[in-house]
C-alpha cells in the first residue's frame, strides 16, 4: 500500500490540475461565445451569397473554376485548430482527409493537401503530402486570410495542379456536437435548385452587367466566402469541444481525488492498526 505522503501528494496534484482545466473550460466557454456569434453573424450574408450564385449558375461562358476535368490529381484542404487540448475535434477531421487519401489512391489519383491549422498539419505532414501550410492564423482570423488561401488553391486549380478540390473541417451543429464534414470546392458546381419554380424565379431579375461578367467577379469571391465560412465554423468548434473536454477532465479528477482519499483513508486506518497491534502486543510482553 502506498505511503499517506505519497498518497496526499498526488492529491493535492490532483486538485492542481482540476483547477486548472476549470479554469480553462470558463476560457472556452467566453471565447466561444464570441466565436459562435462571428459564426451566427456570417450565416445570412454566405445563404444570400449562395442565393445568388444559385440564380447566376445557369449562364453560360467559360469559366476556369467551373472547369470539369478527369480527376488524376486531387486536392484536400484540412481546416483544423491551431491548438489541442479539444477532445478527438481534430483527430475526426485529420481521421476523415486520410480516409479520402485512401480512397483517391486507391483509384490511382495523385493526392496533395493544404494544412489550415496547427494540428492537421502536425499529423499529415508525415504523409509528404503538404502542398502548403498556413499555421497560427486560427486564433485570430480575418477575411484577409480565407482570401489567400483561397487564392492559392485557385491558382493550383487553374494550373491543373489539381482536377478537384475538397474542403474538410468540423462543422458546428451544437455546443455538444461537432461534426466532421467535407464538401466540394472545386470545380464549381451549379448550384442544384428544385423546379421550375425557382428558375422561373431568377428569370425576374435583369442583371447589370451581363451575368457572365458578374459570375467571373462572384466565383473568386465564392471561395473566399467557403473558406471563411469553415474557419468560422472550426473556430466555434474548437472551443465548444474544448468547453467539453474540460468539463469531462474536471469531472475526471475530481473521481479521482474521491479515490484517492478513500486510499489514503485505508492507508492511514492501516497505519493505526498497525500502531495499536505494535502497543497492544507490547504490553502482552510486559504482562508475560
Amino acid at each position: 500500500m502506498p505511503s499517506l505522503k505519497d498518497v496526499s501528494d498526488k492529491i493535492v496534484g490532483v486538485k492542481k490540475t482540476s483547477q486548472i482545466t476549470k479554469a480553462m473550460n470558463m476560457v472556452s466557454a467566453a471565447k466561444l461565445r464570441g466565436a459562435q456569434q462571428k459564426m451566427e453573424d456570417f450565416h445570412p450574408y454566405a445563404g444570400k451569397f449562395n442565393d445568388t450564385m444559385a440564380s447566376l449558375s445557369g449562364a453560360s461562358g467559360d469559366y476556369p473554376l467551373m472547369e470539369v476535368r478527369d480527376v488524376k490529381t486531387a486536392e484536400i484542404v484540412v481546416v483544423t485548430s491551431d491548438r489541442g487540448l479539444c477532445g478527438s475535434f481534430n483527430a475526426n477531421i485529420v481521421k476523415m482527409a486520410e480516409k479520402k487519401m485512401a480512397e483517391y489512391e486507391a483509384a490511382g489519383v495523385k493526392v496533395s493537401l493544404v494544412c489550415v491549422g496547427k494540428k492537421g498539419n502536425q499529423a499529415l505532414k508525415k504523409t509528404g503530402k503538404v502542398r502548403t501550410k498556413h499555421l497560427d492564423i486560427m486564433g485570430n482570423f480575418q477575411m484577409f486570410n480565407a482570401r489567400e488561401i483561397a487564392q492559392d488553391i485557385a491558382a493550383n486549380f487553374e494550373e491543373s495542379g489539381a482536377d478537384e478540390v475538397t474542403i474538410m473541417y468540423g462543422h458546428f451543429k451544437s455546443v455538444g456536437v461537432q461534426v466532421p464534414t467535407a464538401i466540394h470546392l472545386l470545380p464549381v458546381k451549379p448550384t442544384e435548385e428544385a423546379g421550375d419554380e425557382v428558375a422561373a424565379a431568377s428569370g425576374d431579375y435583369i442583371y447589370e452587367p451581363s451575368q457572365e461578367e458578374i459570375m467571373e467577379v462572384l466565383l473568386p469571391l465564392y471561395m473566399n466566402v467557403m473558406i471563411y465560412n469553415s474557419m468560422l465554423q472550426v473556430g466555434a468548434s474548437e472551443q465548444a469541444a474544448r468547453m467539453t473536454a474540460m468539463d469531462n477532465a474536471t469531472n475526471a479528477c475530481s473521481d479521482i481525488v474521491d479515490e484517492l482519499t478513500s486510499i489514503f483513508n485505508k492507508a492511514r486506518q492501516a497505519a493505526i492498526t498497525g500502531d495499536l497491534m505494535d502497543i497492544v502486543g507490547g504490553a502482552e510482553a510486559l504482562k508475560g
